[in-house]
């Protein structure tokens, strides 16, 4: 089973996943985690992913189909994968060459989103206010276009992502075994 997590920062994209991935036996992939290991990495390539997400804009579509492309070739995805942070974009939705079983959309207030990830443990550099908010607004510009399209497809779940964690598990399993 091949799903894709969609979200603003702070909905609960990366809980979700490690729980499904558990549930459902098949690897979670964040492509903040992957971009975030990258930036730590002394080349050039790294440095440019860091100085990108440090502003709070995206990786461009390109790089990020690149990179996600060459990531699931793994065996580890042979027979599925949980996906966080990807597509972002309608380019990256249809140069996409996987296919997409389901898509969950964790549904969350701009006003939630800032309040959990003013509270989160981990200090990052890619999370001050203003990286945050600039997120947030590319996050309702490029990818509420890619909701619409998973919608059409018949393929997205939507939501109520302010729920408690184990209320939203039981329903993404629920909602994906029909």
């Amino acid at each position: 089973m091949r799903i894709i997590l969609i979200g603003i920062q702070g909905a609960g994209k990366s809980t979700q996943g490690n729980i499904l991935s558990k549930e459902l036996g098949i690897p979670y992939l964040s492509t903040g985690h992957i971009f975030r290991e990258m930036a730590k990495e002394k080349t050039k390539i790294g440095r440019y992913i860091k100085e990108v997400m440090n502003s709070g804009a995206l990786i461009p579509d390109h790089k990020t189909l690149e990179i996600v492309s060459e990531y699931l070739k793994r065996p580890e995805y042979d027979k599925g994968y949980i996906m966080d942070g990807f597509p972002r974009t309608i380019t990256q939705v249809e140069a996409f060459e996987n296919g997409v079983d389901k898509v969950i959309y964790l549904n969350i207030s701009d006003r939630e989103a800032l309040w959990r990830l003013s509270y989160r443990a981990d200090d990052r550099e890619d999370e001050t206010l203003k990286a945050i908010r600039k997120r947030i607004q590319l996050f309702h510009q490029v990818t509420e276009p890619v909701i619409e399209h998973y919608r059409k497809k018949g393929i997205l779940v939507e939501l109520n992502g302010e729920k408690p964690i184990e209320e939203i598990s039981k329903e993404i399993l629920h909602k994906i075994k029909q």
